[in-house]
């Protein structure tokens, strides 16, 4: 048996059929004030387009975009100062903003020295 989705007792069927307004009230306080004061213009062009097709795949570097249920299923590229990160928007993503699921630092893994190191710091104890 596999467990249905819900978002505050809500199903992603009547998540998509909610008008914004009703839909905000469900968000967290900084998602809720933030749709208050409206969308910025660049984050109404991605979501008319997002809505126009669905299917496409989608650029942006609006990464303080909420997720709304409507953008459940799409794939996007979100910018993460470097390049885009490819993200298929899921369910559980609903009230989130796109920025924080494209990391912009990665982890560093050290190795051994490299090329040009000085005398001191090519040295590597045995034990």
């Amino acid at each position: 048996m596999a467990k249905q989705f819900a978002f505050h007792g809500k199903t992603l069927e009547e998540l998509k059929e909610m008008n914004l307004d009703d839909f905000s009230l469900l968000l967290k306080s900084r998602q809720r004030r933030a749709l208050k004061r409206g969308l910025t213009d660049k984050q109404k062009i991605l979501l008319e387009k997002i809505r126009k097709n669905p299917k496409k795949f989608h650029r942006t570097r609006s990464r303080q975009m909420i997720i709304f249920p409507e953008m459940v299923g799409i794939k996007m590229g979100v910018h993460n100062g470097k390049d885009y990160v490819t993200l298929e928007i899921k369910p559980e993503m609903i009230g989130h903003r796109l920025g924080e699921f494209a990391l912009t630092r990665k982890m560093v893994k050290h190795s051994s020295p490299g090329f040009g190191a000085t005398r001191s710091s090519k040295f590597i104890p045995l034990k």
